[in-house]
């Protein structure tokens, strides 16, 4: 892969490493903030979200 890249190895792995790490960062701060997440405080944002149908046709779902 690194070659297919035009990278050497190191720079291969440093990134796959790098990739992870951030990867798991993520994870993290998803769990934190589904952890303080509230579905009162979900459904009340919904409710200020206008009711109308989109302008564009790619935009709808069915």
């Amino acid at each position: 892969m690194a070659k297919k890249e035009g990278i050497s190895i190191n720079q291969f792995i440093t990134l796959a490493t790098a990739e992870k790490l951030a990867a798991l960062d993520t994870e993290e701060y998803l769990a934190k903030r589904a952890a303080r997440a509230s579905r009162e405080r979900f459904l009340e944002a919904m409710a200020k979200v206008a009711d109308v149908e989109p302008e564009n046709e790619e935009d709808r779902i069915d």
